[in-house]
């Protein structure tokens, strides 16, 4: 088993890297493999609602949302971390999401399906939960079981060594860390045993504007 970890800050090494180490530490110690996709500081449009990927599979746009999806459908859970700009997810992130949610969807390849996943943030002061609340819609509008912690997810400081002087939001990580594992441990052990996804309906659209 294996969790990807999305950094999305523009600093490799910064402040959300750090905090997603101390996840990816702990899932190891867990038995669980990690990789760590780093979305880089190369522009990243937003999506353009052009619906390419729903033919070709793929975004129209060549950049790291296609190679992170190229590499979740391999993956058994999933980390989206983000810094905080303007009480906000950075956005970058937010491109990245929009585009890699969409993608994933409308192409039919639900890469994402009812795989776990939790979001990160790290931030100097505040900010936090308003970002937790905006990236956790990705995960509940595509039927991924959402892994909490024993507080929400989030680190403070202003610098990498900052960060790991945050006790209460490293620990913070390693729960988040020991929860994803053991909900990946489960749902492996459900499927060995027979237990099924549950039986999908066809999506049902109703515009709130009707003739």
């Amino acid at each position: 088993m294996n969790v990807l970890l999305v950094n999305g800050s523009p600093h490799a090494n910064g402040c959300t890297y750090t905090a997603l180490e101390e996840v990816a530490k702990t899932l190891n110690t867990e038995g669980i493999g990690t990789q760590i996709f780093q979305i880089g500081i190369k522009p990243l449009a937003g999506c353009i609602a052009c619906k390419t990927c729903a033919q070709t599979g793929h975004c129209v746009f060549s950049d790291g949302v296609n190679d992170f999806l190229d590499l979740a459908k391999d993956a058994d859970g999933f980390i989206f971390g983000s810094p905080v700009h303007y009480a906000a997810a950075g956005g970058a992130i937010t491109s990245f999401m929009d585009r890699a949610f969409y993608t994933d969807r409308c192409s039919g390849k639900q890469s994402l399906y009812f795989k776990p996943a939790a979001a990160v943030v790290s931030a100097r002061r505040a900010g936090t939960t308003a970002t937790l609340d905006q990236l956790n819609k990705y995960f509940s509008i595509s039927e991924m079981p959402v892994i909490s912690s024993r507080y929400w997810n989030m680190v403070h400081g202003a610098t990498p060594d900052d960060v790991k002087k945050d006790l209460e939001g490293l620990q913070i990580m390693r729960v988040l860390a020991r929860n994803m594992a053991w909900f990946l441990k489960c749902k492996e052990a459900g499927m060995k045993a027979g237990v099924q996804f549950p039986v999908k309906e066809e999506t049902i659209y109703t515009n709130f504007i009707r003739e």
